[in-house]
């Protein structure tokens, strides 16, 4: 039997596509080699899932084409994924920077997207590995092309292949490189995958031993934008919401730039302040954790009346605390990445369909692609709008 449509993974994007293609009346056969479904959905938000953003637009992400993303993303909106949310009965919460979360549990929107599929007809198959992937010229019938699957339950044909494999983080859940492999085969270029979202080991001069604490910090490297959450010192670096998102766009080799008090001028604080008879380490120290204080500012400086202080000494203590510069080792891996940055070159696809310029029927949706989102919502928000897309074309 030869389908129409068949999805190699069943991940948000492509459940999301299977869905979408099925409700069109279109036979869709999902192969996903997991037994458990939707095991990155399961695990995201702390186990909550944090499904998308309010705001959204092509400025949330990465890519060497950083425009690719804008038909997709306008297509299928925070809004349009928020309807079916609602209509669900799904109780949901928005947070900081409008992220918006599942009250209870990511498992109801695991629920849905099967739901969805079952209820359009797509036949959603678990543990079932695609060991190779052929475009059979000699199953060409009136113009239509055709791909040959070999899975582990034998051969699948169909008139439309959809890779939605994901990335390569969280190796727990078995993630693979097989959608990588599968575009190269096909004669696509690659932009260069690296783990992002995760956290930042620092040389062992410039750790902190303050490992637990957490600082409000504007972090920022020499080609992103400045992010202002928290930061989280540990045993091996730096971690928390603002690190995970500058580790996107740090290079190895470049530094980062950290800003302890931002939206302060703590220069002209410290010269308004030159009655302050209190040493300038406790003076910090009302605003900071004493002992990252301590771990930033000499000794001698620190024990400095802020009376006292010259330009120079006022200089040393805005270097150190508003502009601290580190220059990280690695990141911490694929283990402890969030997402893949780069992937499938976008220089290839149609931003209107996602559909291959290289072989007609080939379509690549979701993290697979040269579309990297900032933490909170926006990769979610890209799987639904990837697959909205390609679920219409093929």
């Amino acid at each position: 039997m030869t389908h129409d449509v068949c999805i190699i993974g069943g991940g948000a994007a492509g459940l999301f596509c299977a869905a979408t293609a099925a409700r069109r009346g279109r036979k869709v056969v999902v192969l996903d080699h997991a037994t458990t479904p939707g095991r990155k959905i399961l695990i995201s938000g702390g186990g909550r899932c944090n499904f998308s953003n309010r705001r959204v637009s092509a400025e949330n992400y990465q890519s060497q084409n950083p425009h690719f993303c804008r038909s997709a993303l306008a297509r299928f909106t925070p809004d349009d994924f928020l309807a079916l949310v609602e209509a669900r009965g799904i109780a949901y919460e928005e947070r900081r920077h409008g992220q918006l979360f599942c009250v209870d549990s990511a498992k109801q929107i695991v629920a849905l997207l099967l739901d969805a599929c079952r209820d359009a007809g797509a036949d959603v198959r678990w543990g079932v590995r695609v060991n190779a992937v052929a475009h059979e010229d000699r199953f060409a019938v009136a113009h239509e092309d055709r791909f040959a699957g070999a899975t582990s339950s034998g051969e699948v044909l169909a008139n439309r292949l959809v890779i939605a494999t994901g990335g390569l983080p969280v190796p727990a859940i078995s993630a693979t490189d097989f959608g990588l492999r599968l575009a190269r085969q096909f004669g696509h270029g690659l932009v260069e995958t690296a783990p992002a979202l995760a956290p930042l080991l620092l040389p062992a001069n410039e750790r902190l031993d303050l490992p637990g604490i957490a600082v409000d910090a504007a972090i920022s490297t020499d080609a992103g934008p400045v992010f202002r959450e928290n930061l989280l010192f540990t045993h091996g670096g730096i971690s928390g919401p603002s690190v995970l998102q500058a580790s996107s766009y740090w290079r190895p080799g470049q530094a980062i730039r950290v800003d302890l008090l931002p939206g302060r001028d703590l220069a002209a604080e410290l010269a308004a302040a030159r009655g302050n008879k209190s040493q300038l380490g406790n003076v910090l120290g009302e605003f900071l954790p004493k002992r990252l204080v301590k771990a930033r500012l000499p000794e001698t400086l620190a024990a400095r009346p802020v009376a006292q202080l010259g330009k120079a000494d006022i200089a040393a203590a805005v270097s150190a605390i508003k502009d601290w510069h580190l220059h990280p080792d690695a990141t911490d891996g694929w283990l402890k990445a969030e997402v893949m940055r780069g992937g499938v070159d976008t220089a290839d696809l149609s931003s209107q369909t996602l559909e291959s310029r290289r072989v007609k029927g080939l379509h690549f949706i979701g993290e697979v692609v040269d579309v990297t989102g900032w933490l909170g919502g926006y990769n979610f928000q890209w799987a639904w709008a990837s697959g909205f897309a390609a679920g219409n074309a093929v």
